[in-house]
């Protein structure tokens, strides 16, 4: 299993717009490709304006494919420009689990 953790800067003031528009139009067309997230966050203390969310991937070719997928649905087409517009960073990083580590348990869409 992999962990892709996507960071994401936001402009200043925009993360409860961000969060709202996701919440509702966002989190059901990409779950429908790349399961539920594994995490989702906002930052607190150190750099503000931070959205870092988290998921899980059986391996990189398991990544590939849901992403592809997930790019091509007219529905989150349509939604992107409006993410977009709201973000000034995107940072993406894979992660994967030390040998001696048991990942915490995640339901992985088949």
């Amino acid at each position: 299993m992999i962990i892709e953790q996507r960071t994401y800067t936001l402009k200043p003031g925009k993360v409860a717009d961000y969060l709202a528009l996701y919440r509702t139009s966002g989190l059901t067309v990409q779950s429908r490709h790349l399961g539920q997230p594994y995490g989702y966050y906002s930052t607190e203390t150190g750099e503000l304006n931070q959205l870092v969310h988290m998921w899980a991937y059986a391996d990189a070719s398991d990544r590939s494919a849901r992403r592809g997928t997930l790019y091509a649905d007219p529905e989150w087409q349509e939604l992107l420009p409006g993410l977009l517009a709201m973000i000034d960073k995107m940072e993406t990083v894979i992660l994967n689990p030390a040998y001696f580590a048991e990942p915490l348990p995640c339901r992985i869409v088949d």
